[in-house]
Formats: structure tokens, C-alpha cells, sequence
């Protein structure tokens, strides 16, 4: 199981999305590359850096691929068949999780609960707290077209379901993700490897582990 000592960052809530996107270029980045199911095996580069502040959890995804779609602008619409990144994250050892999924045009769908189903979708007010920065840059592999960055400062208002007013110390669960279902060569990628038949990344018991610094 992984696990992730995610550091704290003296950031100000002014502070301008771009100047916060610069600072993560200089954060330890944890890779996603674990592909689990043999009928899809293409593998993207993806990869993510994570810190936290006084009232935000900050996270920039960097990613390489041959194909990019983004055609879902509205909160919580399908964009996991997109090019899309995730974040899912339970507290200590609650069953229930949020999931944080964006498009590579910061799209975000985002819900809670125990499982796959009977989810709570957050509202579109709630989401547009969010703020993000979504860059396309100069692919550097030779099996990918065209890369793609995306910084993203979520308030702790966004995890509503628990009153937050600090996250130091917080002992979570969680994985990250990068797939594209309705892509050319759908992928499914995970941080920490899943066990299942059929791609699934609604399966918190192979969440890995975070601590906040």
C-alpha cells in the first residue's frame, strides 16, 4: 500500500493560481502508472504533486497522452470520459469518501458516499470554490502528442461533509486516478494498484494512505 507525507505550504488565499502553479514545480511528484486490466493497456504519463495550507489542499496534475478531449464544462457532467484526473479521499477510517474528478479543462464532478452507487452530488456552487489553472504544454514523450497540466486549490469548504479548520495531522485514505473512457485508447490508471476484474476506481479498499504534515 502507498503512502504519502503530504507537506504543508505557507500560502496565502490571495496568493494568484498561477504563482501557486509555479511553486508545485518544485514539489515531490508521485506517479500514476499502475494499470491493472490486461484489455486496456495503454499508459499515459501521469503524474501529481499535493501540499495543504491554512484553508486549502492544493494539487497539480501533470500529464502526457496521445489523444486530449475535453467536451463537459458544466459541474458534475461525465467527465471521466474525458481526459480526466481524480482524487478520491476518505477520512480516517470512514466508509464514506469524496470523489474529486476533473477534465483536463478543470471540469469537475464531485460527490460522496460509501460506494459506486446511491452517491450525493455536491452542488455547482459548492464546486465553484474550486479554483484551477489548465495549461497545454509541449509533449516531452515520444509515444504522447500533446501534454497537459492542471493546478487545483481546493477550499476546505469543498469537503462539506466535515466542518474542517485545519487539516494538520489528518490521517486519511486515498488514491488517485487518470483514465479517459470515451478516448481512442480508453485507459484507467491508479496511484495504488487495484485487485478487481473490470476497471473500478470506486473501490476504497485499496485506497493507499496520506498523512498531513
Amino acid at each position: 500500500m502507498k503512502h504519502l507525507s503530504v507537506p504543508y505550504l505557507d500560502i496565502e488565499d490571495n496568493t494568484a493560481i498561477g504563482e501557486i502553479s509555479r511553486k508545485f514545480d518544485h514539489v515531490r511528484q508521485e506517479i500514476i502508472d499502475n494499470a491493472p486490466w490486461d484489455a486496456f493497456p495503454y499508459k499515459p504519463e501521469a503524474a501529481f504533486a499535493m501540499a495543504y495550507s491554512n484553508s486549502n489542499v492544493f494539487l497539480k496534475f501533470f500529464v502526457e497522452e496521445k489523444y486530449v478531449r475535453a467536451i463537459y464544462y458544466e459541474p458534475n457532467q461525465p467527465v471521466y470520459k474525458d481526459s480526466c484526473v481524480e482524487f478520491f479521499v476518505s477520512f480516517g477510517d470512514e466508509p464514506e469518501y469524496y470523489n474529486f474528478e476533473f477534465n483536463c479543462a478543470g471540469t469537475c464532478l464531485l460527490s460522496y458516499g460509501k460506494e459506486r452507487a446511491n452517491r450525493t452530488m455536491t452542488s455547482a456552487n459548492l464546486i465553484k470554490l474550486i479554483a484551477f489553472q489548465s495549461s497545454i504544454k509541449p509533449a516531452k514523450n515520444k509515444d504522447a502528442n500533446i501534454g497537459w497540466e492542471l493546478t487545483l486549490v481546493i477550499p476546505f469548504a469543498a469537503f462539506q461533509y466535515h466542518k474542517l479548520s485545519s487539516m494538520k495531522g489528518k490521517q486519511c485514505r486515498a488514491n488517485f486516478y487518470k483514465c479517459g473512457d470515451d478516448l481512442p485508447e480508453p485507459h484507467f490508471l491508479a496511484w495504488n494498484t487495484i485487485n478487481t476484474e473490470q476497471p473500478d476506481f470506486h473501490r476504497p479498499e485499496f485506497f493507499g494512505t496520506l498523512e498531513f504534515n
